[in-house]
């Protein structure tokens, strides 16, 4: 089983440092750039399934990836990004000053339990990523692309690990980054973590 996880590419909100949940916001030209230097890199690798958050920025990457493959990217609910409620489109400048408590609790060592402000906790994406990702684990001899966001791939990559989910801050997943996740032997293991080698030779100027 080989599972390999990307992050969608940029949007206005990701470039602009804005809070970024279930907003459903398209790519910029930079991250069109993106989604098709993904689909390149991921060319060459044997893609029996592509899944996908809903959301328009991390399903046209998967699309263009499905294509490659002559697939169907299937959308699955339970990869949507963490619900962020409140702080949706907020600046982290802006986000300190109205949510203090929040941000207080979201630092310390049960920041997973913590929900963000009128949303969820990783907590709660854990409990819906979870039949997913056990899914994922049973698949025997096959390669499936799995397309989200930031919080959602984390939450998902320590369950795939067997890792508690308050390691989710454990992993660095950039945009348009590829992460792959294998088993052998019965033992899950990493072969790529976060990487962004097939975007440079983008002119992102």
């Amino acid at each position: 089983m080989t599972v390999v996880l990307v992050r969608h590419g940029e949007t206005a909100f990701n470039r602009d440092g804005q809070g970024l949940g279930r907003a459903d916001i398209p790519l910029t030209e930079v991250g069109i750039a993106q989604a098709e230097a993904v689909a390149q890199r991921l060319s060459h690798e044997p893609v029996a399934r592509v899944v996908s958050s809903p959301l328009l920025r991390a399903f046209v990457v998967a699309d263009r990836i499905a294509q490659q493959h002559g697939l169907n990217a299937e959308p699955l609910a339970a990869l949507r990004e963490l619900d962020v409620g409140r702080t949706e489109g907020m600046e982290f400048a802006e986000m300190r000053t109205k949510f203090p408590a929040f941000l207080a609790s979201w630092a310390g060592d049960d920041g997973w339990r913590t929900r963000m402000p009128g949303g969820e906790s990783i907590q709660d994406l854990g409990d819906r990523l979870a039949p997913l990702a056990a899914e994922l684990v049973s698949a025997e001899g096959s390669t499936t692309v799995v397309v989200s966001h930031n919080f959602a791939l984390r939450a998902l990559m320590c369950q795939l690990l067997g890792l508690p989910l308050e390691r989710f801050r454990a992993f660095q997943l950039d945009l348009a980054s590829v992460t792959i996740v294998t088993t052998r032997n019965g033992r899950m293991g990493v072969r790529t973590v976060n990487d962004t080698c097939h975007l440079s030779s983008l002119n992102l100027a």
